[in-house]
């Protein structure tokens, strides 16, 4: 029998392309040159990697071309992340969705290129395996698998997308009664809410869904858990930001990791927001998501640095829950589409 997984990610693997070290973004018929250049999985994958190097054993459902893009893609997942791609397709004739990232100011401009999928969305769940947690982003269709996910006792977190319609239709979230957790950000969350202050569209969105958190960029994140009644607000980590990219793919996947560990919701909180902003300080999306040796660093450092005693006081439960000897070091984006993407040689 197949080894139950900690999480099922099903959706659309990209390759991303991420230009970094720009003094601007070119205008009509200009040319500017970018100083750093990295390659790496994104997409759902942006998830997937992030809770695969937090120790969750992670599988992903999605369609990888045969192309060399695919092939890249899949090496990278399942040889150098883990990940189990034995729910995933491998489809001829089609072409790689790209996104092409310019990473500029702190921020990020993008031009994706891709085709129709070869499958629907309740294809790429591909017969829903055995899994503790699942994540979807919500859509007005094929989320037929979510209500199967939650009978089979699966906890779905769902996240949203920006709705390029502005409509920003309630219709959109009636798949979140089968649903464990939502996490939008403070944007998305107030345009469905209606309000224009995360904490009433916090209040707002509670009742629909046992568990919300609402992430507010470098302010950190306000949740809401009413199946134990609690309430958390946690400010954010101060880093330098060099690339936003997945940061709230990498502040997912930590979330879940607190919520399988039964953690209390204001650990869960603060171990997110710290996550997703040890990634900004990394250019790329998956490949920028830290591990424990990461986070184990960083806590070393807080805790014998006497001016950042409020660091070290919120964090106080990382001493419990680090992994003992977790020092392994993680594969960053590297400059071309390349036979391993790992910012050292491997030996």
């Amino acid at each position: 029998m197949a080894r139950q997984l900690d999480l099922f990610v099903p959706g659309v693997v990209y390759l991303d392309v991420i230009f970094t070290g720009l003094r601007e973004l070119p205008g009509p018929g200009t040319e500017v040159w970018a100083s750093g250049m990295g390659s790496c999985p994104g997409g759902v994958a942006n998830l997937a990697v992030a809770a695969s190097r937090l120790g969750l054993h992670t599988g992903l459902g999605t369609a990888l071309s045969s192309d060399a893009y695919g092939e890249f893609c899949h090496r990278v997942l399942s040889r150098q992340e883990g990940i189990d791609l034995s729910s995933s397709r491998r489809v001829d004739d089609w072409h790689s969705p790209v996104t092409v990232s310019l990473a500029y100011d702190r921020d990020r401009s993008m031009i994706t290129h891709g085709h129709p999928l070869p499958t629907d969305a309740d294809g790429l769940v591909n017969g829903l395996p055995a899994a503790r947690s699942a994540a979807v982003s919500l859509a007005p269709e094929g989320m037929g698998w979510v209500r199967r996910a939650r009978a089979a006792g699966t906890l779905v977190f769902a996240d949203v997308g920006w709705d390029e319609t502005d409509q920003w239709s309630s219709d959109v979230l009636g798949v979140l009664s089968d649903c464990h957790a939502f996490l939008p950000n403070s944007v998305e969350a107030m345009r469905y809410a209606r309000t224009d202050d995360p904490r009433q569209a916090l209040e707002k969105l509670s009742g629909l869904v046992p568990v919300v958190v609402v992430t507010c960029g470098a302010d950190g994140a306000l949740a809401v858990d009413g199946t134990t009644g609690e309430v958390a607000s946690v400010p954010g980590v101060p880093v330098t930001a060099l690339d936003p990219t997945g940061a709230g793919d990498v502040f997912t996947a930590a979330f879940i990791t607190g919520t399988l560990g039964g953690w209390p919701l204001t650990d869960r909180v603060a171990f997110a927001t710290l996550v997703g902003a040890l990634s900004v300080q990394h250019f790329g999306g998956s490949l920028s998501a830290p591990g424990w040796g990461d986070i184990a660093d960083w806590w070393q450092a807080v805790r014998l640095d006497e001016s950042r005693s409020d660091l070290a006081g919120r964090f106080g439960f990382l001493s419990d829950v680090i992994p003992p000897g977790s020092r392994t070091a993680v594969h960053r984006a590297t400059a071309t589409i390349a036979r391993l993407s790992d910012a050292q040689a491997e030996h």
